[in-house]
């Protein structure tokens, strides 16, 4: 995921608004492309982004203590305000597009930031030259981040045909249903926590992990209970008594057994 700013002198504004910028995603790939070189030579803007990895993504919203994708957006927001202010701009009114209650977060900025004047608002990249551009910015930057990625993953018939990322794209579905593994889910690409990705895990494996066994080992010597189980007292579905044969390694899964996995106690 990539955010984007765009800063200028107020003076500059009006000037700003006869680039034909627009909301980036009405625009298509050659004329974004076109508009964002045209920002890199114009000594009267400056700009900066934030790419935020997939894998960050999804670590923070599937946390215990989980961060949501509205959270996250305000902590870029925040981070961009401070990156600029502290190569020494000075910051007199910034206008942004909302994420989530737009009064909330408004008030959620002037309150980090008390010195500078906020506007917060629906579709801002269709109604300020500013955030427009800020937005072709990140999306020029998105799109030229997943031209080069390169994939760490080194299945056979991985290919780069994702096309636009967006949820309603069939070819960006096609390619989330090819590169899907039962185990593993899917290339660090993507986002875990992504809705779109839901339908996809239904018919993944279900992973044991000893080490959620372990804490509750731990939690129950502290209270000196132990929680029961149907399992303790002999009920056991067959799925679940296949997973515990698996799990203790007398029937490994054919991926772990075919590339020598085992598990180790000692180090």
């Amino acid at each position: 995921m990539v955010y984007g700013c765009l800063y200028c002198p107020c003076s500059y504004q009006q000037t700003l608004a006869t680039l034909n910028f627009a909301d980036s995603k009405t625009l298509k790939e050659e004329k974004r492309e076109e508009l964002f070189e045209d920002l890199k030579v114009n000594d009267s803007v400056g700009w900066a982004v934030d790419i935020i990895d997939p894998r960050e993504l999804s670590a923070k919203m599937l946390n215990k203590n989980k961060i949501n994708l509205n959270e996250i957006s305000h902590d870029s927001a925040i981070g961009l305000i401070t990156r600029v202010l502290n190569i020494g701009v000075l910051l007199t009114e910034v206008y942004l597009d909302t994420v989530g209650d737009a009064e909330k977060y408004q008030a959620k900025l002037s309150q980090r930031f008390p010195s500078i004047k906020f506007v917060v608002s629906k579709k801002a990249d269709s109604l300020y030259p500013v955030v427009s551009g800020a937005s072709i910015v990140a999306k020029v930057t998105r799109d030229r981040t997943l031209r080069g990625w390169i994939f760490e993953e080194t299945a056979e018939n991985m290919h780069r045909n994702f096309g636009s990322g967006y949820p309603g794209d069939p070819e960006t579905k096609a390619w989330l249903t090819d590169h899907k593994h039962i185990i593993f889910g899917f290339p660090s690409l993507v986002r875990f926590s992504w809705g779109t990705c839901t339908s996809h895990f239904k018919d993944i494996v279900e992973v044991l992990w000893e080490s959620d066994e372990m804490d509750e080992d731990v939690s129950s010597r502290r209270s000196g209970k132990r929680q029961l189980k149907l399992s303790d007292i002999g009920f056991s579905s067959s799925k679940r008594r296949s997973e515990e044969i698996e799990s203790s390694g007398k029937g490994r899964c054919k991926f772990l057994e075919a590339r020598k996995l085992e598990q180790l106690t000692h180090f």
